[in-house]
Order: structure tokens, then sequence, then C-alpha cells
């Protein structure tokens, strides 16, 4: 089934976006998109209010960092529950610019996931209700789930890397 998941969505999406998609692959079995992300707010908009995708349940929302560290994205996991259609979209930008549109007005419960990726990557949901910290303090002035820093304190002399297995 998600190969013809897979198939339909890209045909839709092409149909009425021709340039949005940059790569889509079926990933283990599950259809998965990368969109630009000038027209992500269009797409999820789409696959939501189309009567054959219905994607109405938003199951997830994230950021995450490329292993270059100079692009941070968002993932949405949405899932059309009376089809049982699940899909992956992906966006990418840049780590100096990281503002997405908010998705709060596609789907409400977007609220608390978008406050939780800005708490933890920075990225800022433009239209946003009210896009504050949650899980950390308000003073704290970095995003911690980006790879900006080293694990470990460089300065400590009292650690021999082979107690480390290195």
């Amino acid at each position: 089934m998600s190969a013809e998941v897979h198939t339909l969505v890209s045909e839709k999406i092409k149909t009425l976006l021709p340039e949005a998609i940059i790569h889509d692959e079926l990933a283990y079995n599950f259809p998965v998109f990368e969109i630009k992300h000038e027209f992500i707010h269009q797409v999820l908009a789409f696959l939501k209010n189309d009567t054959d995708l219905n994607f109405h349940f938003l199951t997830d929302l994230t950021g995450i960092q490329t292993p270059d560290e100079k692009k941070l994205g968002v993932v949405y996991h949405l899932h059309n529950m009376p089809k049982n259609y699940r899909v992956r979209i992906k966006t990418f930008f840049d780590i100096a610019k990281p503002e997405l549109p908010t998705a709060t007005d596609i789907w409400p419960a977007a609220n608390w996931m978008e406050r939780e990726t800005y708490d933890f990557f920075g990225i800022k949901f433009k239209g946003h209700p009210n896009l504050k910290r949650i899980l950390n303090v308000d003073e704290m002035d970095i995003f911690p789930l980006r790879k900006e820093f080293p694990l470990e304190d460089q300065t400590r002399d009292d650690k021999e890397d082979k107690m480390f297995g290195r």
C-alpha cells in the first residue's frame, strides 16, 4: 500500500506545485518527500485539504540538523487514519535564517510541537500564536540540540582517551 500512497502523493503534489519537490523516495516502505522550504506551507495545507489524501492528523513535527551543520530542517509525519496513509515530509533551510511558516493554522496540534522545536533548535515559526521556550529556561541563549558545541569539555586534562575506547 505504501508504494501506491507514494505514487498518489507524488503525482498530486507535482500537479499542484511541480517545482516544490526536491526529492522523493520510498524509504523502508515509507513515502518520504523533501520539499523546498518556500513551498512547505502550501504543500502541507494541500495534503490536509485534498479529499483523496486527507492527511488530517499531524503525528509528529520535529527539528533536525544536517551532518554538515550548515542546515536545519523540520520533519513532519502525517497520517490519514481512515485509509491508513502515512507520509514523511522534510524541508531544509540555512542555519543562518532558521524560519518557516507555522503549521498551527493547518493543525492546531502543531502549537506545542513547534514550540519544542524552537526551544531546542531555534527554528522560528512565522505566525505562531505564542512561540516561546517551554522546556528550557527563558534566559538560555543557546539551542541545546544544535551541533555547535563539542559534547565533551575540551579543557579537561584528567581524561585519557584509552579509558573511553579511543
